[in-house]
């Protein structure tokens, strides 16, 4: 049993209650997330800034969610793989076979993506200590320097929702959960 409330804007502290409010006219519902981080204004504020921030990097929409989905995958966090698999193929008409590579675990149909994924895959693995060939392969598939730092960007923008919904045990959305997700369990080879 969760220990924190999911608020509304009526029983959100004063300063979160704008916050939660633009969350409402943006969705048209406010995110279970949104309700939860209010319990802390500035971490709901750091997640909305964070938002907006990783919006206006040189990543396009489509490798926006791809780094989103791998963080999320990877730290285990089922409300925002569920609600970033929405997110992508609905708003962001990403490729159902993308989004369904990265929720089952398996490599991407595209090249470049595929690299990008595997970065990702390795900053949040290996707690940012990325060099040599990961950082190479990178660099290779035609990202640049900046784009390292607007991965690493995304990641923490996705650490601050994941860590935040294992320890408010954040309920899933309705909206979500056509894309209710369990990490898969890998399949061990018989000898």
């Amino acid at each position: 049993m969760s220990h924190f409330k999911i608020h509304s804007i009526q029983t959100a502290p004063a300063i979160a209650q704008p916050l939660l409010e633009g969350s409402l006219k943006k969705y048209g519902f406010i995110p279970n997330l949104h309700g939860g981080l209010a319990e802390a204004p500035a971490a709901l504020k750091a997640y909305i800034e964070l938002t907006a921030l990783f919006d206006q990097t040189s990543l396009s929409p489509t490798e926006r969610q791809v780094v989103l989905l791998i963080a999320s995958a990877e730290n285990q966090c089922t409300y925002c793989v569920a609600a970033h698999s929405m997110i992508a193929k609905q708003m962001v008409k990403t490729d159902p076979a993308i989004v369904d590579a990265i929720r089952n675990l398996q490599p991407l149909p595209d090249s470049k993506l595929e690299a990008l994924a595997s970065f990702t895959r390795t900053v949040v693995k290996n707690r940012g200590f990325v060099s040599g060939k990961a950082l190479d392969d990178f660099i290779a598939a035609g990202y640049s320097r900046a784009q390292v730092l607007e991965v690493v960007l995304g990641v923490t923008f996705k650490t601050l929702s994941n860590y935040s919904n294992h320890i408010i045990e954040t309920p899933l959305d309705a909206a979500f959960e056509a894309e209710a997700w369990q990490e898969p369990v890998p399949c061990s080879s018989q000898q």
